[in-house]
């Protein structure tokens, strides 16, 4: 009988098998996966070196203050303002957000306890298959739909804040609904359950007792729906209309900072080349500081 591998004093030599065998190739996966991780957080920091080493010598030439609290982008004069660009990236991606959350969320908490089983079968499947449409195909329908609806309701140019929130809002729908979604269903029965046995009503129950305990996964459904908004770039461009003013109301045309490196990364060289560094730097942070901000309210009260 072949046996699974140890050590016979008697005989002074040990035997191996096939649990040693085993062994070392979860040794191997172990290894192997953990070298994967590791690969992945070294691409982050490796990405954030190289930004940050092209676009702090600028930042160091022109000033913090003057870099991140101007309004004025003109490069060829050695303006490099991107406080305007700034603001229209927070303004599109805080209001995208709302729109995606409050749409998603909703239709989340509807396929979970309301919607019938063989609706859910197919409507999850249908949602999903948003995220596959290229953004290309949401900024031409912004551009042919969205805009003269807003021209001929509110007035402007229609190329907005409000445009390019919109289109942020619906792209980040497959991500909020799916994630929120598994987030629901992976609360427990008995949470439900034992409060349906106290007289609650399904809405009770799924507004008291569901929603907080599926809270973390929810807000991770926002953390990646914010991402996705703030990080998009070729939907924006064609229906954010790209002026390089302080926008002051949803109407308003307004460049973002993704929009600014994709307009002028291709001629830019020197300084304009290294201010475009510089601005994804300042994204880089702004980013890094917003999920912090959304991991701090996602970790559980004690």
């Amino acid at each position: 009988m072949q046996n699974a591998g140890f050590r016979c004093p008697a005989l002074g030599h040990s035997t191996t098998g096939p649990l040693d065998h085993y062994l070392m190739r979860e040794k191997l996966i172990e290894k192997g996966l953990l070298l994967v991780a590791f690969s992945a957080v070294a691409m982050i920091f490796l990405i954030a070196y190289l930004i940050f080493r092209e676009g702090v010598p600028l930042v160091a030439k022109t000033g913090v203050w003057n870099f991140i609290a101007s309004t004025h982008w003109a490069p060829s004069k050695g303006s490099f303002g991107i406080l305007p660009m700034i603001v229209g990236s927070l303004e599109v991606t805080v209001l995208a957000v709302i729109i995606g959350a409050t749409l998603g969320l909703s239709c989340a908490m509807f396929l979970a306890e309301f919607a019938p089983r063989w609706s859910v079968r197919i409507l999850k499947p249908m949602i999903e298959l948003l995220a596959g449409i290229p953004s290309v195909v949401y900024g031409f329908i912004g551009v042919v739909v969205l805009i003269p609806f807003i021209r001929r309701s509110f007035g402007g140019p229609g190329f907005s804040v409000l445009a390019s929130a919109v289109i942020l809002g619906i792209m980040i729908l497959p991500t909020v609904i799916a994630i929120s979604l598994d987030a629901l269903n992976a609360v427990p029965p008995l949470y439900k359950e034992g409060s349906l046995a106290l007289g609650a009503t399904r809405w009770q129950t799924l507004h008291r007792v569901v929603l907080p305990a599926a809270r973390s996964g929810i807000i991770a459904a926002f953390i990646l729906g914010m991402g996705r908004a703030i990080g998009e770039t070729m939907a924006v461009i064609m229906v954010a209309g790209n002026a390089l003013t302080m926008p002051t109301s949803l109407l308003q045309p307004v460049r973002t900072l993704t929009s600014n490196i994709a307009l002028e990364m291709g001629y830019a060289s020197g300084d304009h080349q290294a201010a475009l560094f510089a601005t994804g730097m300042v994204l880089f942070v702004i980013i890094a500081i917003l999920n912090t901000i959304a991991l701090v309210i996602a970790r559980p009260r004690t």
